[in-house]
């Protein structure tokens, strides 16, 4: 049947009745509507800063870094700028803003964000490190920057923490969201994360809001540092719903740590799987109880000798 005028009609009236019914999925004559793509888009032109020469598309030489570097840093101001006041409209109550101030604050928050660039270099340099340091299969350290997806999630994290604590909503989300649509980790901007951090492989980690992880951390896939129930919805906002890992603390894959009173201390060891909610010493190896194997052929018959296995370990077919 053909869609006719008067049906199209109807149809847009009943989503525009939908628009007034449910305003907050809408964002019509909205002056604060911040542009994500761009945002993006400023947060690679950020790495590009961080990691000068890796991802490029021109190739970079002594005698163009100064210039090259002060022309994406102008890039990054005037764009971040617009950016920010758009997001400084944005207020947890709902209430609109003062307008007039934003330009100045936002001003302020961009220059100081932008200062603290060479601290995050030092800080990302010791990342790398730790990935490089931490995998043996890792050929060099340009291989960790270029393919790692932990490097790329944590320096993704490491400038959306710095807009964090400076007090911007919303772009700093948008980052680390980026980030994990592309590498399955998922870090809150704004987790404390110490130095030589690395996590190993990576899909389906998750760091809470209020995660403090101390230096030379290691954690591996699946690992999940968490809160212990999430219920109490917006009441739990501002308080430490995730654990703290302290220095030297390694993580093993599928690991879930939970609560904001749970401790993990210094030089502890958390095994695969292991469920935790309750705060372990330091120099501790928690590790859960194997389970039992059970080698049974095709057919269902009692368990064999391992022996009675093929070479590759697959059960022999006499048939």
């Amino acid at each position: 049947m053909e869609f006719g005028t008067e049906e199209m009609k109807q149809l847009v009236g009943e989503i525009l009745d939908s628009y007034r019914r449910y305003p907050e999925t809408c964002s019509v004559d909205a002056d604060n509507r911040l542009n994500k793509e761009l945002i993006i888009d400023i947060l690679e032109k950020i790495r590009y800063v961080v990691f000068p020469g890796f991802f490029e598309v021109k190739q970079l030489n002594s005698q163009s870094i100064e210039y090259h570097l002060g022309e994406l840093l102008e890039d990054i101001h005037y764009r971040l700028k617009k950016q920010v006041i758009k997001a400084l409209q944005h207020t947890e109550d709902g209430r609109p803003t003062e307008t007039e101030s934003l330009p100045r604050q936002a001003e302020e928050t961009v220059t100081a964000f932008l200062k603290r660039i060479p601290a995050l270099r030092e800080i990302l340099a010791t990342d790398v490190q730790a990935a490089y340091d931490g995998d043996p299969a890792a050929f060099n350290t340009d291989e960790v920057i270029f393919s790692y997806p932990g490097v790329y999630a944590i320096s993704v994290n490491r400038i959306a923490h710095e807009l964090h604590l400076l007090g911007i909503p919303l772009i700093p989300r948008i980052m680390t969201e980026y980030a994990h649509s592309l590498t399955g980790i998922d870090i809150h901007p704004g987790a404390t994360i110490g130095s030589y951090f690395f996590i190993d492989h990576g899909t389906g980690v998750v760091v809470g809001e209020t995660t403090e992880i101390g230096k030379h951390v290691k954690i591996y896939q699946g690992v999940t540092l968490g809160a212990l129930s999430t219920r109490g919805g917006q009441s739990l906002r501002h308080t430490k719903r995730h654990p703290t890992l302290e220095d030297n603390v390694t993580v093993y894959s599928g690991a879930s740590i939970l609560g904001g009173e749970t401790v993990i201390g210094e030089g502890a060891i958390i095994g695969s799987n292991a469920f935790i909610t309750s705060s372990v010493p330091s120099k501790t190896r928690v590790s859960i109880k194997n389970p039992e194997l059970q080698f049974k052929d095709r057919r269902g018959r009692a368990p064999l000798a391992m022996t009675e296995l093929g070479q590759e370990g697959f059960w022999k077919d006499n048939e």
